[in-house]
């Protein structure tokens, strides 16, 4: 369809004639769909004929689980649902993993899915799966195209859940119906799905505002909610207005300026200890934009610091999220910024201007002067040959205020989660409670897709380097100048902690031995350096972040130095009944 068409079916309003194909790319197209992920495959290749013509740019990537990755960390960045493709069958069933993260993360996304050709359907031919029930639990709904006149109003039907409901949809298309006529209208956004949501219920609102008034002590923790509904403002005048501490959620710490002096920082694993400090004195918790999960608020450092008998008002944009993990003394079913708008404009009608509690002030000031002491402490301590929270140091010093930072799943990434401050939001794109290794890399090339002039980089052990170095390709290929710090201890190190603590250092499967990741980058096409030197990492930063290429930091760093137990809640120590395994008895090593 010519653009001359295109112009004329949107001022008439009428339908016109077209192929399947085109009906879904122009859908794209009016989405601001810019950029698809994937592997090219024969089962879409008609509708990918006309990506370019449209203005979408195809990203092709070296495994689909990529793809996936790279869409949920451009939608966390832009606000712009990914979109993500592959050859019906394995291409596919390739995205699983990536699409179950996302959806742990709540971001929305379309996974358009060919599948097999209906004259086929059932006769166990070449790469067919039942995609829709494989993708049934790890997506918020799964829309089937049944007839070719169907397409548009099905992948609209998708946009809109994915929006809506804040998460993946699969567009299930069998790979025949791209093919053929039909007439349709393509349709605005605005005229088939809502952005807005509102404040929520004006009762609750004011039954809040009268809590939040009375309280004694309290804490905000403002989440990613905040974030996607550009409500961290919001947040930060209801802060000032009570001199509330503003804690962030775990692996969410953009979700308020760490410059602030109320933010003290994430809660979680390997969190902050002036957040959870401060977080047990409250009697009221006002959660913004934050499911508060189980997880995200277990004790840490042997804190058990989510307070028991706080009330707690907890506004969150899903409905099933509220009172999940915690009783809530008011839930509020709202926009993450509208109903921070809403309680800060009536809490303003009591007080225009109260007076800051300095005192609280002053307890949350020298509660971070001491945290961030310690962390500095813990960073200088030897390491051999770097201890890897000195690498976060200076890798966190080197880098510039804007540069967005993807984080992986494992020991020394968990650990960044004490050294990640932000003072922007759509910063921090983190794995989750999902938790699966070898995110970090491709979610990179994807928030550096939606932002071409931030720094982007990506902290990766080694272990999970080995599932994402061959996107190393992909980024030279595209000229997608990410920089990726692989923290190299030669392990599976979380893993390896469970073993040295549960396990009487007994190593099985922990251990890993690689080729030289700098030399592998630069034989890529990258830049390659190898860190053994925790004063080079400064240098090496600014000077790969001055070329903006493709690069890969191999640091070196002390495969002793771990944090604690990633899953403390879910070991215990090792008990054995048989006399061949009697051995490995807890009680029999322990002495």
């Amino acid at each position: 369809m010519t653009k001359q068409q295109t112009e004329v079916r949107k001022a008439t309003n009428q339908k016109v004639k077209m192929t399947p194909s085109e009906a879904i790319v122009e859908t794209l197209v009016a989405e601001n769909i810019k950029e698809v992920y994937g592997i090219v495959g024969s089962a879409f290749m008609d509708m990918l004929d006309l990506f370019p013509t449209a203005g979408i740019r195809f990203l092709p990537v070296r495994h689909e689980q990529s793809a996936g990755h790279m869409a949920d960390a451009y939608t966390r960045v832009s606000g712009v649902a990914g979109v993500i493709v592959g050859q019906n069958g394995p291409g596919i069933t390739n995205m699983v993993t990536s699409v179950a993260a996302a959806n742990q993360a709540h971001t929305p996304m379309v996974v358009i899915s060919p599948s097999a050709g209906t004259p086929t359907i059932g006769w166990d031919g070449f790469q067919e799966a039942n995609q829709v029930s494989i993708f049934e639990d790890i997506t918020k709904e799964t829309v089937r195209v049944t007839h070719k006149s169907r397409v548009a109003d099905c992948l609209r039907t998708a946009f809109r859940i994915a929006y809506a409901e804040r998460g993946p949809v699969l567009f299930d298309i069998p790979r025949d119906l791209f093919y053929g006529e039909l007439e349709d209208q393509i349709l605005e956004p605005h005229q088939y799905r809502t952005e807005k949501r509102g404040a929520g219920d004006p009762a609750s609102i004011e039954n809040a505002v009268e809590i939040l008034k009375n309280a004694e002590y309290p804490v905000i923790i403002s989440g990613r909610g905040a974030v996607d509904a550009d409500g961290v403002d919001a947040v930060r005048q209801i802060a000032e207005h009570l001199t509330a501490p503003v804690a962030v959620s775990y692996m969410h710490n953009d979700a308020f300026p760490a410059d602030h002096p109320l933010a003290v920082g994430p809660i979680g694993y390997m969190g902050s200890k002036a957040a959870m400090h401060t977080l047990k004195k409250a009697d009221v918790v006002l959660a913004i934009g934050t499911r508060l999960s189980v997880f995200g608020t277990l004790p840490c450092y042997d804190i058990d610091y989510f307070p028991k008998n706080a009330k707690i008002i907890q506004v969150d944009i899903n409905p099933r999220q509220i009172a999940r993990t915690h009783p809530v003394a008011v839930g509020i079913i709202g926009d993450a910024k509208a109903t921070s708008d809403e309680i800060y404009r009536q809490l303003k009608l009591e007080s225009s201007s109260p007076e800051k509690n300095q005192v609280r002030l002053e307890e949350v000031s020298k509660l971070k002067d001491e945290w961030e002491q310690e962390l500095v402490d813990l960073a200088m301590e030897d390491g051999n040959p770097i201890n890897p929270r000195r690498a976060l140091l200076e890798l966190t010093k080197a880098l510039p205020d804007n540069t967005i930072i993807s984080s992986d799943i494992g020991n020394v990434s968990s650990t960044a989660n004490a050294y990640l401050k932000f003072n922007q939001t759509r910063r921090h794109i983190a794995a989750l409670t999902f938790g699966n290794t070898g995110f970090a890399y491709p979610a990179a090339l994807g928030a550096q897709l939606a932002e071409p002039d931030s720094p982007v980089v990506a902290i990766i052990g080694d272990g999970a380097w080995g599932m994402s170095l061959h996107e190393v390709s992909t980024a030279v290929e595209q000229g997608i100048p990410v920089i990726a710090c692989v923290f190299n201890n030669k392990s599976w190190a979380a893993e390896k902690k469970n073993q040295v603590d549960y396990y009487d250092d007994r190593y099985v499967g922990s251990d890993i031995d690689a080729p030289d990741f700098a030399e592998v980058a630069i034989s890529m096409g990258a830049l390659g350096y190898t860190i053994d030197k925790p004063e080079d990492i400064g240098s090496v930063v600014k000077e790969v972040l001055a070329k903006r290429k493709p690069a890969v930091l191999n640091i070196f760093v002390d495969g002793t130095q771990l944090a604690p137990p990633f899953r403390k809640d879910a070991l215990k120590m090792p008990k054995r009944f048989l006399d061949k395994y009697k051995h490995l008895d807890y009680d029999e090593w322990k002495k």
